[in-house]
């Protein structure tokens, strides 16, 4: 099967010498190339049941890495199956406008987090308007920043419980069945307050503007370019609730940790470049699904597009489900709503037994480690030579 890494292999090394890419995007390139290779090591594993020996090469861990979100994916669904409630759950979307995903290209950390930080705020200030639900409630926000054809769009999926807590903690408020909160109230709310905190960031000189943009850094041009969208329309839409707990895990899975471009996508690499398929969404039906064909390197360059600056955490809680509250929270609902919680295994009980970390492809026994492969050392360029003084 085609893989973004054989793309970078074969048109990388080439490609890095004619255009600008920064550390981190060059970081993202050697990982994926590397990523279940020799050059990171592995193990040698013997089969306990057929005895077939078996190589198997370390993976590079990487977020963007198309090969590695499965495993952190399955981690993460583990660590979140617990918090989920006997309640509807609600999935909004909150999108920027094309004119911002522009700048956003340059001030990443500032524009994605305030697209988190104002989507939250958004859902929780409705959410509290005794016109709408008057209550107190959370969500999950997740980073996406592409379109299906790796373009640069970035939006934020938001999984919600259909309710929350009254103001005095005391008791639950559901939301009407089948209807969370007036998309165009959110949408409207979340215009105002994006650009609010926009101009704000502006003003404390956090932003940086290159190329055609350059004149932004001006606060009276700044101020002129955000009037029109200050009219247009911004678009959040949300979407029917979830078919029961099971449901949104089926969903987080496939969204929380996806990248770009999964290699299942790609169809093939050849002289036009590569083609893979992607989705259509002005279309309907199954002409909505179509196949692309870029230029090697625009693929590369547009793949490269959504690499997140350094620390930045794509999955976020809020509000009833932020981190240093979220248990807490839980207890509280799950008593409100009366919820036997689930009896903790005593250590002395016998547990399920613990997955094999390699299973046999052949007979389907545990794989046993027998030798560790150490991986390459690093090339380093030679020293440089100084002329003696």
């Amino acid at each position: 099967m085609l893989e973004v890494a054989d793309i970078f292999r074969v048109h990388g090394p080439a490609w890095r010498q004619t255009v600008p890419l920064s550390l981190g995007q060059l970081k993202v390139m050697s990982a994926i190339e590397q990523c279940r290779t020799a050059a990171l090591g592995g193990h040698v594993l013997r089969c306990s049941g057929c005895a077939k020996l078996e190589i198997s090469y370390d993976s590079c861990r990487n977020r963007h890495c198309p090969k590695c979100q499965a495993s952190a994916a399955h981690r993460w669904l583990e660590a979140r199956q617990a918090d989920l409630l006997p309640v509807e759950y609600y999935h909004v979307v909150f999108t920027l406008p094309a004119t911002i995903s522009a700048i956003a290209w340059y001030n990443k950390a500032v524009i994605y987090g305030l697209l988190f930080d104002v989507a939250a705020e958004t859902l929780r200030t409705i959410a509290a308007d005794p016109k709408h639900l008057g209550a107190q409630t959370g969500a999950t926000l997740v980073l996406h920043t592409w379109g299906s054809a790796l373009t640069h769009h970035p939006h934020v999926h938001g999984i919600v419980p259909g309710g929350g807590l009254s103001p005095d903690g005391e008791r639950w408020v559901a939301c009407r069945p089948g209807f969370f909160l007036p998309v165009r109230v959110l949408s409207r709310l979340f215009r105002r307050r994006f650009l609010e905190e926009l101009a704000a960031v502006h003003r404390r000189g956090q932003l940086r503007f290159f190329g055609e943009y350059a004149a932004l850094a001006d606060p009276a041009v700044f101020a002129q370019w955000l009037a029109p969208l200050r009219a247009c329309e911004w678009v959040v839409y949300a979407k029917r609730p979830f078919a029961g707990p099971e449901a949104v895990l089926a969903y987080l899975s496939r969204y929380t940790h996806r990248v770009a471009i999964s290699n299942q996508r790609l169809v093939a690499l050849d002289e036009r470049g590569v083609t893979f398929r992607w989705k259509d969404y002005r279309a309907k039906g199954r002409t909505r699904y179509k196949t692309m064909t870029l230029g090697a390197h625009e693929f590369m360059r547009r793949f490269l597009l959504h690499v997140l600056p350094g620390g930045f955490h794509r999955i976020r809680h809020y509000g009833l489900l932020a981190n240093p509250v979220r248990r807490a929270n839980l207890a509280k609902v799950r008593e409100l709503l009366h919820v036997v919680p689930t009896p903790r295994t005593q250590p002395d009980d016998t547990g399920p037994a613990v997955r094999p970390a390699f299973i046999c492809r052949h007979c389907g026994a545990p794989m046993i480690v027998i030798e560790i492969l150490q991986r390459s050392p690093p090339i380093r360029a030679p020293p440089v030579q100084r002329a003696a003084a």
